[in-house]
């Protein structure tokens, strides 16, 4: 007699809670990641540049509550304190260019004007001009490079000449010559309003073939890819494929120029302060300080130091932040 077949047994049923944890499992896998995403998320990588996008954020803050910060500490940028100052030889009194608890980073040779509060308020001239002329700069090297890159034949031919004469033009020569004719009033700006009105304007005129031709170069490129032709196709006008299908894809490229843009800018108008023909006294300025500071870098060298540190911590932290925001915005990019 022969032993019966074992019947097979029955697998268990899957439960409610094991089909759910598979059902997300599948919901995660093909969850999409936009592009904004992806880079931020290769950005928050990259720890220089969250430190440098960190320094700018409280830079950006320090410069629009700067009012307020100088009320806090009981300072005010253009206030004398002659009795902190040596009648003999003009300099601060005490260490380390008169450093205390009522004056942080000291005090200015000759007037005992507190530096601190100084440099609160000479953050917001920088990053007024560093980012007004960036505006101006992205503006039209956007709407000209795409123009350019897009129609092609004499309209490239002619706004690829002005990019060249442009960039062959001794701007800073001419930046300088402009200011120093400029009147005191203009379009209804008086006082240090109207050298800031000319340095953003002249700057960002000057500075924007710079991002124009990488915008004209990236939109030759875009031109003749797969989704403009099937747009084309379809029968999309200019317009159309100019706004919807070639500007965003420029946005990246754009980002990417304008953080580097900003503190060129910046040393731009440190640079223009520093001889003289920036900002005038009493606003204050970064460039203007490091200027006055000639005359006492052997008896006050912090007078020097601060406004020095400033601009290079400025600008440090906006190329930082600058070459994180490249690397994250390109895929195939790497430090």
């Amino acid at each position: 007699m022969t032993a019966p077949l074992h019947e097979p047994t029955a697998e268990a049923a899957p439960s409610a809670a094991d089909e759910a944890a598979v059902a997300s499992a599948d919901a995660k896998a093909v969850q999409g990641r936009s592009l904004g995403r992806i880079a931020w998320e290769r950005l928050k990588r990259d720890k220089l540049a969250l430190t440098g996008g960190v320094v700018v954020l409280v830079l950006i803050v320090i410069a629009l509550l700067a009012p307020v910060l100088t009320n806090l500490l009981g300072q005010d940028p253009n206030e004398y304190h002659e009795n902190l100052i040596d009648p003999l030889f003009g300099t601060p009194k005490g260490s380390m260019g008169g450093m205390s608890g009522d004056h942080l980073l000291g005090v200015e040779p000759v007037n005992g004007r507190d530096i601190l509060a100084r440099i609160l308020y000479g953050a917001r001239i920088s990053l007024l001009v560093g980012f007004l002329s960036a505006l101006v700069a992205v503006v039209l090297g956007t709407v000209l490079g795409v123009l350019a890159g897009f129609f092609g034949g004499w309209i490239d031919s002619l706004i690829s000449r002005i990019m060249d004469g442009l960039l062959a033009f001794p701007q800073l020569l001419f930046i300088i010559a402009l200011v120093s004719v400029m009147p005191d009033k203009l379009l209804g700006l008086s006082g240090s309003s109207v050298p800031v009105l000319v340095m953003v304007l002249v700057i960002g005129f000057f500075g924007w073939p710079y991002i124009g031709r990488v915008v004209r170069g990236q939109t030759l490129s875009l031109r003749e890819r797969e989704y403009v032709e099937a747009a084309r196709s379809l029968g999309a006008g200019r317009i159309y494929i100019l706004f919807k299908e070639l500007l965003p894809n420029l946005v990246a490229p754009i980002i990417v120029y304008t953080t580097m843009m900003i503190p060129t800018n910046i040393l731009t108008e440190a640079a223009l302060s520093f001889l003289g023909v920036g900002v005038k006294p009493p606003t204050a300025s970064w460039g203007q300080m490091l200027s006055s500071a000639l005359d006492y870098y052997q008896s006050d060298p912090m007078y020097m130091v601060v406004p020095g540190v400033a601009i290079f911590i400025t600008v440090l932290a906006f190329n930082l932040f600058g070459d994180g925001v490249r690397d994250a915005l390109d895929p195939k990019g790497s430090r």
